[in-house]
């Protein structure tokens, strides 16, 4: 085979994983705003109906469920994936998203068969979040292997653009379902955006089955270096790198707020639901096409720099949102929401995708980047229903801001320590310093 040859081959394996990538994070985050939306909006009367006024806020907490299996999600699928390859550990965390989403569409509630509803909607709920745990971990590894140095940040951020593009699709259909009669809504409506993702996970199921495995897993297969129990040697070697990815991610707690508490508090405070999931959909929307941009600057200038201006930049954002919605100024709910999530936030998530991955060993490196990931995420799935508490339920906005700035605060304090890791070549990943 000539050099050419290699060459394109190369080409077509970055872009199968790259368009993989982006389908698969597509289907998770359409999956996460569909549930987000669903909680804020009415799990709360069709699932704890009993519960009253408090019923908002505890459809909101079993949002957060999920959550909490996500690192045993991410042992689980970085095993297989350190150990047997990144493609079948892809295969079935999809398939398994993909089949929980749709069963939800399915659940009978409350009224038709009691306390059983509730229960079985958290179960599901767990299996969506112990998929959740494999499945952008394992779409970013498997891309940064696959791209060429120089080049990793602007293919593996097609997998948050796959992330935001599912955020916005999940708003999109969501707004004529809010829009519809009440009764309509309840019965049957609230089913549709959930037996819709049956289409995006035929999709990204058949992509998956064409994905190579990649040449540094392949390698590592070959010479026989594969980690018997990849956990074990993560905790033992590369546990400081965990605990910077943990850090470094938990800025993935503004995105929580900005789609599930801003959209309660707005609606709370006389902003149209329509209206809100319109300015979650464009804000996504946009980060759908800054990511790649957004890759490649960081592809140009490095990965700290990018990430620390996104998330102060994220943080200020969110206060200028609160008051916006605060005064109903309807232009600066738009312009803050767009800006401050659509650019600053998609900075880090973006930069994050690669960087994350970047600083473990091909050995560990889905299982490094899945716990470090899913641990570091794990408060972020309980932020929006600790704001929704502390603001007295969606009363006041400040304990939500705080959240944020806190969030922000702790992930550019991370990203001033983590190395440098634009300009390392492949084979030496995982073993550069600051």
């Amino acid at each position: 085979m000539t050099n050419t040859d290699v060459r394109s081959l190369s080409n077509v394996r970055v872009r199968r994983a790259a368009i993989s990538g982006f389908f698969g994070s597509a289907l998770e985050y359409y999956d996460f705003l569909i549930y987000a939306s669903a909680s804020a909006l009415i799990f709360g009367r069709l699932f704890f109906p009993e519960a009253g006024a408090t019923g908002t806020l505890i459809a909101i907490a079993t949002f957060g469920v999920a959550y909490v299996v996500r690192p045993f999600g991410a042992v689980l699928w970085g095993h297989i994936g350190d150990r047997y390859g990144r493609k079948l550990a892809l295969i079935l965390t999809i398939a398994l998203m993909g089949v929980a989403t749709f069963v939800i569409g399915l659940l009978p509630t409350f009224d038709t068969i009691g306390w059983a509803a509730p229960i079985l909607l958290v179960f599901i709920r767990l299996l969506q979040g112990l998929s959740a745990g494999g499945e952008s971990p394992g779409s970013t590894s498997l891309t940064v292997e696959h791209a060429p140095d120089g080049r990793r940040a602007f293919f593996t951020s097609f997998t948050m653009s796959g992330m935001q593009f599912g955020i916005a699709m999940g708003s999109l259909v969501f707004i004529p379902v809010a829009l519809l009669p009440e009764e309509a809504l309840l019965s049957w409506g609230w089913r549709i955006p959930f037996l819709l993702s049956g289409i995006l996970t035929l999709v990204a199921f058949f992509l998956r089955r064409k994905l190579d495995e990649t040449e540094s897993f392949s390698d590592m297969r070959s010479e026989g270096r594969r980690a018997k129990l990849p956990i074990a040697n993560l905790l033992h070697s590369h546990w400081r790198t965990v605990v910077r990815v943990l850090l470094l991610s938990s800025i993935n707690i503004v995105g929580t707020i900005f789609n599930v508490f801003v959209l309660a508090y707005g609606t709370g405070n006389g902003i149209a639901s329509a209206l809100m999931l319109t300015v979650v959909t464009l804000a996504n929307l946009t980060a759908v096409v800054a990511a790649p941009l957004i890759g490649a600057l960081s592809d140009r200038w490095g990965r700290r720099p990018v990430f620390i201006i996104g998330v102060v930049g994220s943080a200020v954002s969110m206060v200028a949102l609160f008051m916006s919605i605060d005064t109903g100024n309807i232009p600066g709910i738009f312009a803050a929401g767009i800006v401050g999530i659509g650019i600053f936030y998609c900075m880090p998530i973006t930069v994050g995708a690669t960087w994350y991955p970047e600083q473990f060993p091909t050995a560990v490196r889905y299982t490094g980047m899945a716990v470090g990931l899913m641990l570091g995420i794990l408060l972020a799935g309980f932020a929006p229903a600790a704001a929704q508490a502390a603001g007295a339920d969606s009363t006041m906005w400040w304990p939500a801001a705080l959240i944020c700035a806190g969030a922000a605060g702790v992930s550019a304090i991370a990203a001033f320590v983590a190395p440098e890791t634009y300009r390392v070549h492949k084979s030496d990943l995982g073993t550069s310093r600051r």
